[in-house]
């Protein structure tokens, strides 16, 4: 009889235990969030992931390139447009060296850079110009013998692959940025069991 009351007294014992961890509260983890604003005019540094030249011709109005996002723009003290994130620029002029020392020149500007698969508009714009082939040179072939300053060319413009290119953010771009830290989950830990003799 002793041993049926001791036995049914533990079994009471560790229904009580699991009751108590079953029911224990959990406390749901909740983020908070705060509006905030990328806006037009922030400044996004970039780096430009291949060369553009005006050798060989193949340079062409309306070409796109691409770029990347080269430090992580922040909005209250959060990463919203991280390092690395890609972007793309567009070819707006194209002059390729010529005769009498003319030399290349190239003009871009940049379109958008994409994060989390969202376009935002950039705004700026670059350009190089190749060194001329020697002005006084041509200048004075000329006079000497006019043809020539007609083979003397100049270098074609180049914007070296790894270049840092100045943009712009061209839009306010509404954030929600979570705020504080969510509270650690509330575990309680399972009642000891007393061992039987």
């Amino acid at each position: 009889m002793t041993r049926v009351l001791l036995g049914a007294a533990m079994m009471m014992s560790v229904q009580g235990a699991q009751a108590q961890t079953a029911t224990a509260p959990v406390q749901p983890v909740a983020t908070a969030t705060s509006a905030a604003t990328l806006r037009t005019g922030t400044e996004v540094p970039l780096r430009l992931s291949e060369e553009l030249t005006t050798k060989g011709k193949k340079l062409r109005v309306g070409q796109r390139f691409h770029l990347e996002v080269a430090e992580p723009v922040m909005v209250q003290g959060v990463t919203v447009i991280p390092a690395g994130s890609p972007a793309i620029g567009e070819v707006t002029e194209v002059t390729n060296k010529g005769m009498w020392g003319k030399s290349g020149h190239l003009g871009a500007r940049l379109l958008y850079a994409t994060v989390n698969g969202r376009q935002i508009r950039l705004s700026g714009a670059f350009d190089d110009k190749g060194v001329a082939g020697g002005v006084g040179a041509v200048a004075a072939s000329a006079i000497v013998f006019l043809p020539a300053g007609f083979f003397m060319t100049g270098t074609s413009a180049r914007v070296p692959m790894g270049t840092i290119i100045k943009g712009f953010v061209d839009e306010d771009v509404p954030l929600a940025i979570a705020t504080g830290t969510p509270p650690p989950l509330a575990i309680s830990a399972p009642v000891p069991v007393a061992s039987g003799q």
